[in-house]
């Protein structure tokens, strides 16, 4: 018997809600990076950030593949999906503020800490595909966070200073937003006949062992890292969440569009329009695939 086939519908749910709020922030995101294509401050940024794109675009590729186990298909799942079925965090959907590198140096940065720590999380998944993937996006994640962390420095050295700031002030209640519980597809259904709470999935996804960590530990892990490293770089932070009781991503810290529930900015549907309208004007019928993937 197969993974997937061993997952009662509960493990099935679990597991879709995972990959899809994986696969969608990475493809959105990817989708955003491609936007400083010519446009960086440098060649070798152009070529860093381009470099990043692609690997974002190639993890959100291997999650999508774990939902073809289930039986999605790419094309339903990117080209074909309403966009208020997406379930990605509002921080990969924000348009960058025009010309402005930091937004970008600062969303990655951001973006690649929770990164770290939800790939970690992953390492001993229980479903087996999981588990056998997160080592090589981490390889490729540890190198985006470094080349934001490169980049930070030296805006913050630099007279880039003021814009880390207006930039941190835009983009963090956002990037909390990434442990926000992430509704389930639509038209999943619990043993009771009723659609599912999000909060329900998520505390699924941990009892299953598909992820070995809450989404409210990844985030005061979170804070505990980039609250510090923010800070050391002379920076204010909109709302730290730190109180006596340590670290936490409280409900008043996050803006009122937080994506995992579908309930996205506008900013979205334009981006939407955007990389499905080519799809549609073509009459294609299937995604475009140059490789198999992997086994």
């Amino acid at each position: 018997m197969s993974a997937v086939d061993a997952l009662d519908e509960r493990g099935r749910r679990a597991l879709e809600t995972l990959c899809l709020r994986l696969a969608d922030d990475e493809f959105v995101l990817a989708e955003r990076y491609t936007e400083w294509q010519v446009r960086a401050p440098s060649l070798e940024s152009d070529l860093a950030l381009s470099n990043i794109a692609q690997d974002e675009l190639g993890h959100a590729r291997l999650w999508y593949d774990v939902l073809a186990e289930l039986g999605h298909d790419e094309r339903e799942l990117v080209y074909e999906r309403a966009p208020d079925e997406w379930r990605h965090s509002t921080l990969a959907e924000l348009p960058f503020a025009e010309g402005d590198w930091a937004d970008a140096i600062v969303r990655s940065y951001l973006y690649d800490v929770a990164e770290e720590i939800r790939l970690s999380a992953l390492e001993d998944s229980s479903y087996p595909t999981i588990a056998d993937r997160v080592g090589k996006i981490q390889g490729e994640e540890g190198y985006h966070l470094e080349h934001a962390q490169n980049w930070m420095e030296r805006l913050a050295r630099d007279e880039g200073h003021e814009r880390l700031q207006e930039a941190v002030d835009r983009l963090f209640p956002h990037a909390l937003t990434l442990f926000e519980p992430c509704a389930p597809p639509r038209g999943a259904e619990d043993a009771s006949g009723d659609e599912p709470r999000a909060a329900a999935v998520e505390d699924d996804i941990v009892e299953l062992g598909l992820r070995d960590s809450t989404l409210a530990e990844m985030g005061e892990q979170w804070l505990s890292t980039v609250v510090p490293y923010l800070e050391s770089l002379e920076l204010t932070v909109p709302a730290s969440g730190d109180d006596e009781e340590g670290y936490a991503v409280t409900d008043e810290m996050l803006p009122d569009q937080r994506g995992r529930d579908g309930n996205h900015t506008d900013a979205w549907f334009e981006l939407h329009e955007e990389f499905t309208h080519t799809y549609r004007d073509l009459g294609r019928e299937q995604a475009t695939r140059i490789m198999d993937p992997p086994e």
